[in-house]
């Protein structure tokens, strides 16, 4: 019984994001699948609302939460603001890109570059934080991922 209801929830959210062209779009980048094109198609509903690609991701709290007292001013984590489903699913997205991705892109370069220099959590962090921005672009400007070749990246 329970399976049953999964297994028609998976046919669903499968057949959501196929018949969507701009789902599909978005699962062009590697990394990035059916729940999380829906989910970010969901939250953002209309690009419009934002005025540069660069503020999606602290829409979604992918932004450094800041602890500042007097002379003290220390970065710290992501703050957490705003819808966790999305977040989730963004973080998820960037490290299913270096852990299960085999398809080199500059986005994975960069992330890549950012690990051998910052360590895998932040660097997991930083490529959730560019992800938004590329989806966001990508369905304003109605463009494809593009794919580079290793030695190009």
């Amino acid at each position: 019984m329970l399976f049953d209801t999964f297994m028609e929830l998976d046919r669903r959210v499968r057949k959501a994001s196929h018949e969507d062209e701009v789902c599909a779009r978005f699962m062009g980048i590697p990394g990035a699948g059916k729940i999380t094109a829906l989910s970010f198609k969901a939250a953002e509903d209309d690009p419009a609302r934002f005025k540069s690609s660069r503020t999606v991701g602290a829409h979604f709290g992918l932004t450094p939460r800041r602890f500042q007292s007097g002379e003290k001013d220390n970065p710290e984590r992501i703050s957490h603001a705003r819808d966790s489903d999305v977040r989730a699913t963004l973080y998820a997205a960037a490290n299913a890109m270096l852990m299960h991705s085999i398809k080199w892109s500059s986005l994975k370069a960069w992330r890549m570059r950012l690990m051998k220099t910052k360590g895998r959590p932040r660097a997991i962090v930083a490529v959730a934080r560019k992800i938004p921005f590329v989806l966001h672009r990508m369905w304003v400007d109605g463009t494809e991922f593009r794919l580079e070749s290793e030695t190009a990246a």
